[in-house]
């Protein structure tokens, strides 16, 4: 596995992989990798003849800066898990490496990037548009792969392609969980103790509300996982919103929509940590 932080070093290292008629996969990250990330690249692995993982912490996906001053950073222990996963080629640029220039793109996809994060984060779908699209035109790749644990970013990403013409297929992957259901996440590593102890909560009370939704109404089963969540104490719910998973608006009953997808976001601990997981109720 070949480490580069100069995006013109992994060019050339691709051309010559594409003048051999391989087909090249994508993996973006922003580092502190994990099992769910390794997930990614497996299956990038397994798909592709080369893969290409970018490890780089973007600023402009960021609206508060003591996130992305604390956002966790090991790039040697991300190598590690890389190369035993298979991947072939590491991209871990300086931010003057990636963004030369301000990038002043904007781009906007409503109603998918306005909602939920959208509406609650200003300026990160922006930001991650920026960082994507440039990752995209760097490698080139055949496939990109993306976990669905940032299930709103994939509907985002998949805007972009569309609208950017780009030849690139968007490889969605499962939410690979802790034993306690805890969605994996780089920022676990952020939580203390005592706020890992209670971070599971999220999930049990979304896994619960599959059972109570099939004999309560949206608004009944909305209220209880609000309820459930912050009657734990160190939880505290930012938004939970039940959408039609196509257009990610709202919905008002179970029969607006075929797909339907609770998505949540909760502040854990006194720092603190903010978390977010879903779950499909149609699909």
């Amino acid at each position: 596995m070949k480490v580069f932080s100069k995006i013109v070093d992994l060019q050339n290292a691709l051309f010559d992989e594409r003048k051999a008629g391989r087909t090249v996969g994508l993996v973006p990250t922003m580092g502190a990798l994990h099992e769910g990330h390794a997930s990614l690249v497996r299956s990038s692995v397994k798909d592709n003849a080369v893969t290409v993982v970018s490890v780089f912490v973007n600023p402009t996906q960021f609206n508060d800066k003591n996130d992305l001053k604390n956002y966790p950073r090991d790039l040697d222990a991300d190598c590690r898990l890389l190369e035993d996963c298979g991947a072939d080629y590491v991209l871990a640029p300086s931010v003057e490496e990636m963004y030369p220039t301000p990038d002043t793109r904007h781009f906007e996809y409503p109603p998918v990037s306005t909602v939920m994060e959208g509406a609650h984060r200003p300026g990160h779908f922006n930001g991650v548009c920026q960082v994507v699209s440039r990752l995209f035109y760097i490698v080139r790749p055949d496939r990109a792969y993306f976990g669905e644990k940032d299930w709103q970013q994939i509907a985002v990403v998949k805007a972009m392609v569309r609208q950017l013409q780009l030849p690139v297929q968007i490889v969605e992957c499962p939410i690979v969980r802790e034993a306690d259901g805890l969605a994996k996440s780089s920022r676990n590593t952020l939580l203390a103790p005592d706020e890992r102890a209670i971070a599971p909560a999220i999930y049990k009370a979304l896994k619960d509300s599959l059972d109570y939704a099939l004999h309560h109404s949206l608004k009944d089963t909305h209220d209880k996982v609000v309820a459930d969540i912050n009657a734990v104490e160190g939880l505290d719910v930012e938004y939970f919103s039940i959408v039609d998973g196509n257009t990610l608006q709202d919905i008002a009953d179970w029969d607006a929509s075929p797909y339907v997808v609770g998505c949540i976001t909760v502040y854990c601990g006194k720092t603190p940590i903010r978390l977010i997981d879903h779950i499909k109720y149609k699909s």
